[in-house]
């Protein structure tokens, strides 16, 4: 889960930014709070938050200064910077940290959920290419296009596996909300759904083949409870697993 920082001098950004961020389509909890430049930076250097948000114009420590320091300590963080003056020396200071966007106030709900909605798939693209740099995952080439094929792959090896969202997050080193939005945007369906559609196919292939019992083929398929399993099939085909086995046998006699 990410973890968001909001640092403005003004009481009313922070209750706005918050009220309007989708946070937890985002695997994102609440922002926390910091009011000036360098109570900014501390807790950044105690917490090492993902994506800061910070304005431009505030006491103590300003927002050029905050992110020439903060940019160099925590590069991999994501600055997005929001701010009340269309100003070019305050969005020069902005480009050289590379801050990821220049908001300007009042933050519009759809540009501020546009920008988290970078911030994490940057984010995500980063963490894949780490852990494959490290070794935890096999292909280090792991991008927004490749995943949904790489799960496909996935659940077409392991699907009588007990698979989970969480596990196929700690798999792939994306977050499970991640991994759903681009499995579905790519194939129409959930990634439960495609588990299922495994299962039932496969079941099918077992069934043709009379000396295996209902209860084997349900363990085969990913299911401790043939019960479970029967209820399972009858609702993706219509008829139970007997009388699938059954319309076979028919079948053949004929």
């Amino acid at each position: 889960m990410y973890k968001a920082l909001i640092i403005d001098d003004e009481r009313a950004v922070h209750v706005a930014v918050k009220k309007q961020g989708e946070w937890q389509n985002f695997d994102m909890e609440e922002p926390d709070s910091a009011w000036d430049g360098q109570e900014g930076l501390e807790k950044l250097r105690a917490n090492k938050y993902d994506i800061i948000f910070v304005d431009m114009n505030m006491p103590v420590m300003n927002g050029s200064e905050f992110l020439k320091q903060a940019s160099q300590e925590f590069p991999e963080s994501k600055f997005i910077v929001i701010s009340g003056y269309d100003d070019f020396r305050y969005a020069k200071s902005a480009l050289q940290a590379n801050a990821l966007d220049y908001l300007l106030k009042p933050v519009a709900k759809n540009e501020l959920n546009t920008v988290l909605s970078r911030a994490v798939q940057l984010l995500e693209e980063k963490r894949a290419v780490q852990a494959g740099k490290s070794g935890e995952v096999s292909d280090a080439s792991l991008t927004p296009q490749t995943l949904p094929p790489a799960i496909k792959a996935y659940i077409d090896e392991h699907f009588a596996e007990d698979i989970t969202l969480e596990q196929l997050g700690k798999t792939f080193f994306f977050t499970k909300e991640y991994l759903s939005r681009l499995f579905k945007k790519r194939y129409e369906c959930g990634i439960y759904d495609y588990v299922l559609k495994v299962r039932m196919e496969f079941a099918k292939q077992l069934l043709e083949q009379p000396n295996l019992q209902i209860q084997q083929i349900a363990f085969n398929t990913g299911y401790k409870d043939s019960n479970y399993f029967s209820k399972a099939f009858k609702t993706f085909y219509g008829i139970s697993p007997t009388e699938y086995r059954d319309s076979l046998q028919g079948q053949k006699k004929s």
